[in-house]
């Protein structure tokens, strides 16, 4: 059994190995990195980028769209939770941030390409229940720009062909 898992797990992990198969690496790595778990997709979106050049702007909207339908899970995964924990205890603090949050709307999710509170922010807003689509949208364009500019930033300070 356990030859049978390490064979699978083999073909997967050359089935989503760079070059061939970046576009979907690039998907599923900054998919799962915009979920809670602590993962950053910018290298492997530049390092696709590096090695194949003309894969720019696919690599681009690619990321966007993985990073932000992981955004969509965080914001369903903080509804889910709002509505298993309805009497949440609020202290100063968060009443705060929630008025913050709540004042803004949807706009907050523009923020969501931030390290560290950025995801969370996704899930917050499913909690207050801000309307889905409209966060998505913030998230995308937020995503988008972050992705622009580090993979750009990064190929200007990391100029020249590998190899």
């Amino acid at each position: 059994m356990t030859a049978w898992f390490e064979a699978q797990m083999m073909a997967l992990l050359a089935a989503l190995a760079l070059p061939k198969y970046g576009l979907s690496t690039v998907f599923v790595v900054s998919f799962v990195s915009a979920t809670l778990l602590p993962l950053g997709s910018e290298p492997a979106v530049f390092g696709l980028v590096k090695l194949n050049p003309s894969l720019f702007w696919p690599a681009m909207l690619v990321a966007t769209l993985g990073n932000s339908l992981g955004g969509a899970v965080s914001w369903w995964m903080g509804r889910g939770a709002e509505k298993a924990y309805e009497h949440f205890h609020h202290g100063p603090a968060h009443v705060k941030a929630l008025d913050w949050l709540q004042r803004f709307g949807p706009k907050t999710c523009l923020l969501s390409w931030l390290p560290i509170v950025g995801d969370p922010l996704c899930a917050v807003a499913g909690w207050l229940n801000m309307p889905f689509w409209r966060c998505l949208g913030y998230m995308a364009i937020g995503k988008f720009a972050r992705y622009l500019t580090m993979t750009t930033a990064l190929l200007w300070v990391f100029p020249g062909n590998i190899g």
